[in-house]
């Protein structure tokens, strides 16, 4: 698993930028917003009355999904 639930918004954002769309998906459009650099992933998909456990999923599968077209 490439990203927890555990990570910081930002810091999965930087590390995979293409989790960017996921997160758009599920209504998380927080790059912006302050609490996106200290908050948790968990933390802002509770806030916004996400199921935390279907984004991790969501957006583990799409980074495995891109990392089958690059091979």
């Amino acid at each position: 698993m490439k990203v927890t639930k555990d990570m910081g918004i930002l810091d999965a954002v930087n590390a995979y930028p293409d989790s960017v769309n996921v997160f758009q998906a599920y209504g998380m459009h927080c790059f912006g917003c302050m609490a996106a650099r200290f908050e948790s992933i968990e933390a802002g998909a509770i806030a916004h009355g996400i199921d935390v456990d279907a984004l991790i999923r969501s957006i583990n599968d799409a980074l495995d999904a891109v990392d089958l077209t690059k091979n």
